[in-house]
């Protein structure tokens, strides 16, 4: 490994600051924006009153009045990230409306020209993504009170209720408290180089109660999300046009490109979080089935660029899983397996997650239609995979790397 990025992972604040990490928040945006300066308030007035507006069956023709605006005074990292926040918010409305079937396959381009020169800008592709409406759709309450669900509201939400906040802010808090394990990297990467088990084991632990931590958070899904209002109302929202026979050919950014463009809508694979531990602990996903791999790598595209340098020095890096393997230290080993046993924890939760959330709710309304669509989207995920195969498939790789 080059010395530069040797020396950049073994310090914590290089870390944060070169790859817009938060000590506090980990990959998820530090107390984001909430109003964006006029004229771009009117794009933030149609978000905020999106439900009314889409029920009231005034959504597409207030989103077609907009005027064109150029992004040129968007100053700022945070304003540019809320203002893709919103036009994903619009967009995402815009293209499947009341969710009953009537889809637009144009985005009109006093939307599309704006959103696609601010996610070029961003690093970002023009659709509502992980690090939209889960890393950047938040706030506190009260701004000295605790990261807690009960001190804490999202920005915007979609129709169905408090689904959104529960979904999203579930979501959040997952990825906080696993994100909280980042600052140990560094002592994992000096400990290697300076040969101290000590040292290693310890963060190994912390890694491990930090996972466990995501996983009592991710319990909160079932307090706050209803399985019908998730399947039936908000999934279609989140719903891209990759792999989705509702828009097989894409959408068309009107006033960008020729041809219709295609992207994966919002997923937990865009998660920095996870795919760092894989990483940091020599899970090798593209040890298990060739297309499970070249997704998840494909979602790194829906980071954000600082995030997705980061894996990429984390794989530059020393090897934690050849270290535990060629001390052959039966108490570092021990800990290494907790580390791995609880992202398998992790992975089989979201299983019974997916299950309750899509499949269940999928059979349903199969057994009550007719219609063809409820197969077709049966165990489909919003990032356009086939999710319970996916995760499953991803569940046993990690096993497979238990020593």
């Amino acid at each position: 490994m080059a010395c530069d990025k040797a020396s950049l992972l073994e310090d914590p604040q290089k870390i944060f600051k070169e790859y817009e990490i938060d000590e506090g928040v980990g990959f998820a945006l530090p107390n984001p924006l909430e109003e964006l300066p006029k004229p771009y308030d009117a794009w933030i007035l149609i978000a905020r009153n999106l439900t009314e507006v889409i029920e009231t069956g005034q959504l597409r023709a207030r989103v077609e009045e907009l005027p064109m605006l150029s992004i040129d005074g968007l100053q700022g990292y945070k304003s540019q990230r809320l203002a893709h926040l919103v036009l994903g918010y619009i967009t995402m409305a815009y293209v499947w409306n009341q969710g009953d079937g009537d889809i637009r396959k144009v985005l009109p381009r006093n939307i599309a020209i704006p959103y696609c020169q601010l996610s070029k800008k961003l690093g970002l592709p023009p659709i509502l993504v992980y690090a939209d409406c889960v890393l950047a759709n938040w706030k506190k309450k009260d701004p000295s009170g605790p990261m807690t669900y009960e001190n804490m509201d999202i920005l915007f939400s979609f129709p169905g209720g408090d689904c959104s906040k529960g979904f999203f802010l579930v979501s959040l808090l997952v990825e906080i408290a696993a994100a909280s394990a980042i600052k140990v990297i560094p002592a994992i990467f000096s400990a290697i180089k300076h040969e101290d088990h000590g040292i290693l084991e310890k963060a190994l632990l912390e890694i491990t109660s930090c996972l466990r931590k995501a996983l009592k958070e991710f319990h909160q899904m079932h307090e706050y999300v209803d399985p019908n209002q998730f399947f039936n109302v908000l999934r279609i929202y989140l719903s891209g046009w990759k792999g989705n026979p509702l828009l097989s050919e894409g959408l068309l950014y009107e006033g960008v490109e020729n041809t219709p463009q295609m992207f994966a809508g919002g997923s937990a694979a865009q998660s920095s979080i996870f795919q760092c531990f894989d990483v940091l602990l020599g899970i090798q996903q593209n040890s298990g089935k060739k297309s499970d791999a070249e997704f998840l790598q494909d979602m790194r595209k829906y980071m954000p660029p600082a995030h997705r340098k980061f894996l990429v020095s984390l794989e530059s890096g020393f090897s934690v899983r050849q270290f535990v393997l060629l001390k052959g230290d039966a108490s570092l080993k021990a800990s290494y397996n907790k580390c791995v046993k609880a992202m398998v924890s992790l992975r089989e939760y979201h299983l019974k997650i997916v299950e309750k959330y899509i499949v269940n709710p999928a059979k349903s309304a199969k057994s009550n239609e007719t219609s063809e669509e409820p197969s077709e989207m049966e165990n489909k995920g919003t990032g356009g995979t086939d999710v319970m195969a996916f995760l499953g498939n991803v569940k046993q790789t990690t096993e497979r790397f238990l020593l």
